[in-house]
């Protein structure tokens, strides 16, 4: 497995706004692009003053333009090392660590992570999944109450997932836990004649009357695995989840929260290739 950069490989390879806008330039057109203009092959050579390309015929090539980076004062490299930080962490990055990390404002910073994080989730997309899938709902967020730890259930969201066994995961916010949510999501995204693997939540009593091969456990009995059904994989999902919003952002609004998730799904996803994550995400800008 690939390891993701290091620091050092970081500020080697992206030294300045030059390199960054090159890289960006080589990912979205390639080597051997021709001008839309003039047809030529390999003509473009960087600009003196501007973070553009231009072909001997006088075409411009905007490789920020649609991007994250359109219309942004802060320099390339500090876009290039938001990336890097959010695709080399386990547990995210708060908007606050990364004013501090790039010396910028609050409001600039708070932009930034937001941007990047609604970016991850479109760049994981949803691939429809097979073979063994465990899927799982709970409720993240609420606000403590009393002096015991508790919280507020009706202050929580609740949340979906899916995993497929060795592959990958896909995350929702939802409306309701009931049947018709739970089970319509799962007809949507996972193929007919997969094995799914469950709690005992009465929600999904009719997979198998929908085309599913559906078995259980059932944690109030304290069952945790019946032969090759389990939760495990995405129970361990939602604890990291949960650790990393109540440690690294404290608390998440129901209005954002579909982005972090998207954002830790998209680590998980790629979790066997680090070092493609950021290369992905300036790819598909």
């Amino acid at each position: 497995m690939a390891k993701s950069l290091t620091i050092n490989d970081f500020f080697k390879r992206f030294p300045d706004d030059a390199s960054c806008l090159a890289h960006l330039f080589a990912l979205r057109y390639g080597s051997d692009f021709g001008c839309p203009k003039c047809g030529v092959i390999g003509a473009f050579r960087k600009l003196a003053k501007h973070p553009a390309y231009t072909c001997n015929c006088g075409h411009h090539i905007h490789p920020m333009q649609g991007t994250i980076f359109q219309d942004s004062h802060t320099p390339l490299t500090k876009w290039f090392y938001a990336l890097y930080l959010f695709t080399t962490t386990r547990h995210g990055v708060p908007s606050k660590e990364m004013q501090r990390q790039l010396g910028v404002s609050y409001p600039t910073a708070l932009r930034m992570t937001h941007l990047i994080r609604k970016h991850m989730a479109m760049t994981d997309g949803n691939p429809s999944l097979g073979g063994h899938v465990e899927v799982d709902e709970t409720y993240v967020g609420g606000h403590k109450k009393g002096g015991k730890g508790g919280r507020d259930a009706s202050e929580k969201v609740a949340v979906f997932g899916m995993v497929e066994r060795g592959g990958d995961i896909m995350t929702m916010v939802v409306s309701d836990v009931s049947a018709k949510t739970l089970v319509g999501q799962i007809k949507r995204n996972v193929d007919k004649g997969t094995v799914i693997s469950s709690d005992e939540w009465p929600s999904y009593n009719s997979l198998k009357n929908v085309g599913y091969a559906h078995g259980t456990v059932n944690h109030g009995r304290e069952e945790w695995v019946v032969g090759k059904h389990h939760t495990n994989t995405i129970e361990g999902f939602w604890s990291h989840f949960k650790r990393s919003i109540r440690g690294t952002h404290v608390s998440v609004s129901r209005k954002h929260l579909a982005k972090y998730l998207g954002e830790f799904e998209f680590r998980y996803n790629l979790r066997h290739s680090p070092s493609a994550m950021m290369n992905r995400l300036l790819a598909t800008l």
